[in-house]
């Protein structure tokens, strides 16, 4: 069985753009979504991901923290087109910068649409309890605040959360 175990962070600079290996955009959209899970009628989100020319299935197990299940499929990149257009509630849009700092791989996702604004830091661990280097423009951990997870930012995307909810203040909760 699959297990990711990822922490999520807020930026507290710019600093990391200094230091981008590469980039990419990406498109994604969930087949079972927040909906789903939080009226109790799905354990998993199940995700369709677009980014330069390839395309994935994930399967995410939809516990709340810095560990969960995971599995990802590659599936050919017009299926995918076609998931996102026709059996998605909704597409996540968004660019995704690559960042290694002493051996660690940060993802720096900079959110696109109703999302713009939102720039999030994760990094994946190879256990719960890895150190991991900290820069300085990594910011407050939002890894236990459900309102981050993108499968959440289909139905209420980061232009309607309120001032302290942007700064990763208040419940877990969305």
């Amino acid at each position: 069985m699959g297990v990711e175990i990822e922490r999520k962070f807020l930026l507290a600079g710019d600093g990391w753009r200094a230091l981008v290996e590469r980039s990419e955009r990406m498109a994604q959209g969930y087949l079972v979504g927040a909906a789903a899970i939080a009226g109790g009628m799905a354990k998993a989100s199940v995700r369709v991901r677009l980014a330069d020319g390839h395309a994935w299935l994930n399967i995410k197990s939809a516990t709340l923290g810095i560990e969960r299940h995971e599995f990802e499929y590659p599936v050919p990149p017009d299926d995918a087109e076609q998931l996102l257009r026709e059996l998605c509630d909704g597409v996540v849009e968004k660019v995704r910068h690559h960042v290694m700092i002493e051996g660690a791989h940060f993802e720096i996702d900079e959110f696109l649409g109703e999302n713009a604004g939102l720039v999030v830091a994760e990094v994946e661990l190879p256990s719960v309890d890895a150190r991991f280097p900290r820069p300085a423009w990594l910011g407050a951990e939002v890894s236990e605040q459900a309102r981050y997870y993108n499968v959440n930012l289909i139905d209420r995307p980061f232009a309607a959360w309120s001032i302290a909810e942007r700064e990763g203040k208040g419940d877990t909760a969305c």
